[in-house]
């Protein structure tokens, strides 16, 4: 199954406990959103769409940009959210290359897919200049889950695409190699980190 094809089934499964998860995750980013306000937002690696269009549909009054290399789920977010944002199959180092600057830049169930993450903090630290937000799953919690499920068996419950893997503690010291985090919300199978970027520009 392709990432793609695997981010679709899990914003659009109907199993009520999934459902339940996601909604969580949902909620807990759009209060971290309206509580710092961000009047201009960028979702790299975006997919389909389904973050940015939840904060359009919350009302959210910011302008709202995303970025993916994948053609197909770049045509699903434009579906999705029409006019409400500015959506590009592009590469964020090319967006960076040009100067622009975002409030907020989102990179959400992304990192754990890279085969080096490390090298995206300082590229996150160029495109804002006030916040980040950042997530991945929370293991060994994420593989347990899909476990019980009967997912991914053979692999011990991990998905086949993700390379990395961190606990709660773990991925916040990773995210303070470059930002400072000021906000870890309860987010499970998931850990989901604000933080501050003290050294805009750089």
């Amino acid at each position: 199954m392709s990432e793609t094809r695997g981010n679709k089934q899990k914003h659009e499964s109907r199993n009520p406990i999934q459902r339940a998860l996601i909604g969580n995750f949902t909620r807990a980013m759009l209060r971290l959103v309206a509580e710092h306000k961000p009047r201009t937002i960028l979702d790299v690696g975006c997919g389909e769409g389904y973050m940015l269009a939840a904060i359009a549909d919350a009302g959210v009054d910011a302008e709202l940009a995303g970025l993916d290399l994948n053609p197909e789920a770049i045509a699903d977010a434009r579906a999705r959210l029409g006019e409400r944002a500015r959506l590009e199959v592009r590469d964020a180092r090319e967006l960076a290359d040009l100067g622009e600057r975002f409030d907020l830049v989102m990179m959400l169930e992304v990192l754990e897919h890279l085969d080096d993450p490390a090298a995206m903090l300082p590229l996150l630290g160029r495109l804002s200049h006030k916040q980040v937000l950042l997530s991945v799953p929370w293991e060994p919690y994420f593989r347990g889950l899909n476990l019980l499920r009967g997912k991914n068996v053979r692999a011990l419950g991990n998905d086949p695409e993700h390379v990395q893997h961190w606990g709660r503690r773990g991925f916040r010291r990773f995210v303070e190699r470059r930002f400072r985090p000021i906000a870890t919300p309860q987010v499970f199978p998931w850990v989901m980190v604000m933080a501050a970027n003290d050294r805009p520009g750089e």
